[in-house]
Parts: C-alpha cells; sequence; structure tokens
C-alpha cells in the first residue's frame, strides 16, 4: 500500500524519505514509525507540525525485506515524486537520507558530506539531512539534524517573507 498525500498538498515545507517501512506500508502514510516520531519531534522544536508538512518518499512501495531501494525501483517512481513536487510547489524541501538526497540531486555525494548545505532543485532551496533512523541508531548524530532542521526554519522564515 502507498500513499500520495502525506499531509496537505499545499504544504510551504517538503520531506522527501526513502521507502516505506512496515508500519508505513500497514498504513499508508510516510514516517509513522519511530522515525517519524522523531520527525514529529524535530519539527517541533522548530515550531511546526506534521500537519504544516508533506511528507512522502522516492520509492512509493516498500522494499522486501525493508532493503535500501534498488535504482531500477527508484527509476520507477521518480516521475511520481517529480510530480508530486510539481503539484505541491513548496518553498523548501529536506531530503532524509542518502537516497533522496542522491536522487534529487543527481549526485552520487554521501549524505554526510551533503547534509547541512542548501542546493537548488528547480529553483526550489533543498536540504539533505540525515535519515531520522540513522539518528535511532547513532545517537550522537542527533546534533547535526538539530542544526539542519535550525537551517530549515531559517530558509522557511526567508522564504516566506521575501
Amino acid at each position: 500500500m502507498s500513499s500520495f498525500w502525506g499531509a496537505f498538498h499545499n504544504a510551504k515545507l517538503v520531506f522527501v524519505g526513502e521507502a516505506p517501512g512496515q508500519q508505513e506500508d500497514l498504513q499508508g502514510i510516510p514516517f509513522v514509525g519511530r522515525a517519524g516520531k522523531l520527525l514529529e519531534k524535530l519539527l517541533s522544536d522548530i515550531g511546526l507540525k506534521r500537519e504544516d508538512v508533506f511528507i512522502c518518499n522516492v520509492v512509493k512501495c516498500r522494499p522486501p525485506n525493508n532493503r535500501d531501494p534498488q535504482p531500477d525501483e527508484i527509476s520507477a517512481c521518480e516521475p511520481i515524486l517529480i510530480k508530486q513536487l510539481e503539484i505541491i510547489k513548496p518553498l523548501v524541501i529536506c531530503a532524509l537520507g542518502r537516497h533522496a538526497a542522491q536522487t534529487l540531486l543527481r549526485d552520487s555525494t554521501g549524505i554526510n558530506r551533503l547534509r547541512g548545505h542548501f542546493y537548488n532543485y528547480h529553483g526550489i532551496p533543498l536540504l539533505p539531512t540525515l535519515h531520522p533512523a540513522a539518528i535511532l541508531r547513532a545517537a550522537n548524530l542527533l546534533p547535526d539534524i538539530e542544526s539542519d532542521f535550525q537551517l530549515l526554519k531559517q530558509k522557511l522564515m526567508e522564504t516566506q517573507d521575501g
């Protein structure tokens, strides 16, 4: 099962993850498991709620055994992601994790080198950051994602003012 609308379609901030996990697949809602709870906390820290943003994934169906998405799966789902972004027209995009960042930026650089800096995605500021699931596995990375979320907050304020 997959879900097109993770939140309101007029969201100013879009988060793009990797692929649905088991709970996401069962419920048809992105980021509802432990990583989703962390994402909601990070949003709260910058004054946002889940309802304020749109959340989706590069790959729309869960890969078997929770493995990384394969290139052909990414290629098959990418047109849907592009259409989602065209419809929503966000002010800012945040790529959560390596697969989302590399797909949107067409860049094979690792997430640790990409994160913390804004890039241009068809005229939209895009910030790659760590996937919340990575933080659950390595809590020492929490300050990195927290600082990236502060960058998101700042950029969102700039784009809404300007």
